[in-house]
């Protein structure tokens, strides 16, 4: 009974890490003003040269630095459309996806079907054997911890530290945080590169993590649930995680159903996280307080010095 138990849970876990690692880089993009709907083409950048740097190394560790870097630099190219030439931020996020899609399937094209090397799994001996609660702990890859390092992180930073205070000024008003002498294109500029490289991350994970191969377009949407669950969190990061890991239960319980046999269509399975995300978002939409009072003020607005 316990053993079920423990593979759900550890699969859960799994498939809720790429989910939280890229909700958690938007969450502090979204904190500083800047809204970036190119989640989905970061992602699958960050997955193919992650996959590839990997297949080609050897090293889970260096693949996911390059997978990071690549959503990185793709995510300067929508800081400087946005933030230096004032493009709408909507748009451009929506075109950074497109490319960001097709860019992935022509770089991946040549590694559709090649198996990566498995990432090292973290063994803890006595503790890893502990009844349910080892596994879980004790035996998970390297993205799950850094997952949880990371946003704790990124909570202390926003909430407990003197430049967290500063990025929350910009996102909340951009005009008093210049008049006071903040860089606050400079500050968005690090946001939107750190966002970047936790969109990176998250794909890599997806291709040598979650799983070890590429394949096209398989984000499968995970990048506009990530977007999804800054609003689900209302900017908070403790319900990020609440967030990551209901939608990827949702996720992985739509697969499983699917592995039984049940006399369910396999595209209502397929939708059932999709329909979840827009359910949760209606429903949060009704509580128009909350929104405001945790929401970026500034948030989407283009930002030009004076003079």
């Amino acid at each position: 009974m316990s053993f079920p138990l423990t593979t759900f849970i550890l699969s859960i876990m799994t498939s809720s890490t790429p989910l939280l690692l890229a909700a958690s880089g938007e969450l502090v993009v979204e904190k500083s003003g800047v809204l970036n709907l190119g989640l989905e083409g970061m992602m699958l950048v960050g997955a193919v040269v992650g996959f590839a740097v990997t297949y080609h190394t050897g090293s889970a560790l260096l693949g996911a630095f390059c997978g990071a870097l690549a959503g990185m630099l793709l995510a300067s190219v929508f800081a400087v459309l946005t933030l230096s030439l004032l493009a709408n931020q909507v748009a451009t996020g929506l075109a950074l996806t497109i490319f960001g899609t097709g860019l992935s399937a022509l770089a991946g094209s040549s590694y559709v079907g090649l198996a990566g090397p498995p990432i090292p799994i973290l063994d803890v001996p006595v503790l890893s054997a502990l009844p349910v609660i080892g596994p879980i702990v004790f035996q998970q890859n390297g993205f799950v911890y850094a997952s949880f390092a990371l946003l704790g992180a990124i909570a202390w930073f926003l909430y407990r530290s003197h430049a967290g205070l500063i990025l929350r000024a910009v996102g909340d008003s951009h005009e008093a945080a210049h008049a006071i002498g903040y860089n606050v294109i400079g500050i968005r500029y690090l946001a939107v590169a750190f966002g970047g490289a936790m969109a990176g991350l998250a794909g890599a994970d997806l291709s040598i993590g979650y799983n070890t191969n590429w394949a096209e377009n398989m984000t499968a949407g995970r990048g506009w649930i990530a977007l999804a669950l800054v609003v689900f969190s209302t900017w908070r990061p403790f319900w990020l995680v609440v967030g990551a890991y209901l939608f990827g239960g949702i996720m992985y319980a739509s697969l499983y159903v699917q592995g039984t046999g049940l006399a369910i269509p396999s595209q209502f399975v397929a939708s059932l996280p999709y329909l979840a995300t827009i359910a949760v978002l209606v429903a949060i939409s009704r509580d128009r307080a909350r929104i405001r009072l945790n929401a970026p003020a500034c948030l989407g607005l283009s930002f030009r010095a004076a003079g």
